[in-house]
């Protein structure tokens, strides 16, 4: 079942990763579409500056989920490179505890962000005039993705450990080598 539910949530985030490379894609297109405007002297789309930071906020909380299943968060290794299999578990264990609960303070953290946004109704000072419940909803969900897949990878890499299952804790949550990302 704990393999069921680790590929579940690698195909998933590797989903996730898709949907934001299209996002990322679609901006850049459109942005060099409005720079391309503006060179021939017509008009511009406006707003590409306002929509790419909203993009970028977006698959900022989105993507560390998708990083953090490849295993391609920045870890300083020197110590634990140094250490048998046992402590580089002990050490792998801790490091996601650490990240799961700072994930968990961020994104119960940025709820009212969202809340108050909600509550007021607030508008970004743009031409667009945009509900910024839109992107900020979006940036929560993204956090909130990254909390539930930190949180999984947790209980799944303690279940690998506490069933003696070494290689499949160090290949959920151990340091990723280049070839391997």
């Amino acid at each position: 079942m704990v393999d069921h539910l680790y590929g579940a949530l690698r195909r998933a985030n590797r989903f996730v990763a898709l949907v934001l490379g299209l996002a990322l894609v679609l901006t850049v297109l459109f942005i060099l579409t409005d720079v391309a405007l503006r060179g021939f002297g017509r008009a511009s789309l406006g707003g590409s500056d306002e929509i790419s930071g909203y993009v970028m906020a977006a698959v900022a909380s989105w993507g560390l989920a998708c990083a953090l299943i490849q295993r391609a968060h920045v870890r300083i290794d020197v110590i634990r490179l140094k250490l048998a299999q046992t402590g580089r578990a002990v050490m792998d264990i801790f490091a996601m505890v650490v990240t799961n609960a700072i994930v968990l303070l961020v994104a119960f953290q940025s709820w009212p962000v969202l809340s108050r946004t909600l509550t007021q109704g607030s508008r970004a000072n743009t031409p667009l005039e945009t509900p910024l419940w839109i992107p900020q909803g979006i940036w929560f969900a993204g956090w909130l993705w990254f909390a539930v897949t930190a949180t999984a990878l947790t209980l799944i890499a303690l279940t690998y450990l506490v069933a003696g299952r070494r290689e499949e804790m160090d290949a959920a949550i151990g340091i990723g080598t280049e070839v391997e990302l």
